[in-house]
């Protein structure tokens, strides 16, 4: 820390963190939320963790607290010799278009994000895939026939997981109702969980048993709201399963520990490529989380059929729609 408070100044806005900083240290912009949002942010963080605990070295972080800290953040870890630099978030792209020309020496990641230049590694997920998977394991695993979909801010990545997750649901039972709503169109829609709590309750009256939050910190009223009123839910991102033992039914997996780690071990053996990286089901970029905690819930049946249509999906006999690519969902 005294080497950023020399660079930077001790009453910066921003709060860098790093141990035995290096010149060449990677290093990582969380999104807004918090490193501890036990979804995205904190799936991110494992990565980095990980990284440090099996290479022994250190990396530097930055918890952003506004949007307007973002190129800010970007180009004090840049001039600080930082490389790897991974921004995670999708809202980080805008900035880094702009920075990232002014340090071509330097690598940036950013996740779930494209940003065409030369320098920069652009990773996104296929998002459908996995939520397909749980839509089918919701569709299994609903008595009332009518499932839920949380989504936090409405964007195309949300929606991607919403169509995936419907065209799941009704892939196992062609009748069932899907009730899908959206948090809001700002960035606070990550961060409300007593709305994300409300707009389950609204579908539990309207008969959802099973309700797929897809929504960040505001999941986490999803998830406690089902708990309390004795639904399933399903968590997003990183393995929520244990968040409520026996009430979250699984957990779609996305790998951004994976992207995160891999990003930081091939930034500093020399490895790391730039351009546009797609992890899905086939890479293991996305899946569906099976643990003690929700063992119990998933039949030998269902587990059957959710992996048969995995090997199918990635051997191209299922196609599951992406949203992205047309901004529509064949399945509503």
């Amino acid at each position: 820390m005294t080497l950023f408070k020399k660079l930077f100044g001790a009453a910066a806005a921003l709060t860098l963190t790093a141990t035995a900083a290096a010149a060449q240290d990677p290093a990582i912009i969380f999104d807004l939320g918090g490193k501890f949002d036990r979804s995205f942010n904190e799936a991110a963080y494992n990565g980095a963790e990980r990284w440090a605990e099996e290479s022994g070295g250190s990396y530097r972080e930055i918890e952003l607290q506004s949007d307007a800290q973002r190129e800010q953040a970007m180009r004090r870890l840049a001039e600080a010799g930082s490389n790897p630099i991974v921004m995670a978030g999708f809202s980080q792209a805008s900035a880094l278009s702009v920075v990232a020309p002014d340090y071509p020496d330097t690598t940036f990641v950013i996740i779930d994000g494209v940003v065409d230049e030369p320098n920069v590694r652009s990773i996104i997920f296929a998002e459908h895939e996995g939520s397909y998977l749980v839509g089918m394991l919701a569709g299994m695993a609903s008595e009332t026939g009518v499932v839920g979909f949380v989504g936090g801010m409405d964007i195309p990545l949300i929606s991607r997981f919403g169509c995936g997750y419907a065209q799941g649901v009704r892939a196992v039972n062609p009748d069932a109702t899907i009730i899908q709503n959206m948090t809001g169109t700002t960035p606070a829609a990550w961060n409300d969980p007593v709305r994300g709590g409300e707009l389950t309750r609204a579908q539990i009256a309207q008969g959802a048993d099973v309700v797929f939050a897809a929504a960040g910190g505001t999941g986490l009223g999803v998830l406690q709201t089902a708990e309390d009123e004795g639904i399933f839910s399903i968590g997003v991102d990183s393995n929520q399963n244990y968040l409520h033992p026996g009430s979250v039914l699984t957990s779609m997996l996305k790998r951004v520990d994976v992207a995160v780690y891999d990003a930081f071990t091939n930034g500093m053996d020399g490895t790391l490529e730039t351009g546009i990286v797609t992890l899905g089901l086939a890479e293991n970029g996305v899946g569906y989380a099976l643990d003690e905690n929700n063992e119990s819930l998933i039949t030998e049946e269902m587990m059957a059929r959710v992996d048969a249509a995995r090997d199918a999906i990635i051997a191209g006999e299922i196609e599951v729609h992406n949203y992205s690519d047309d901004g529509a969902c064949p399945v509503q």
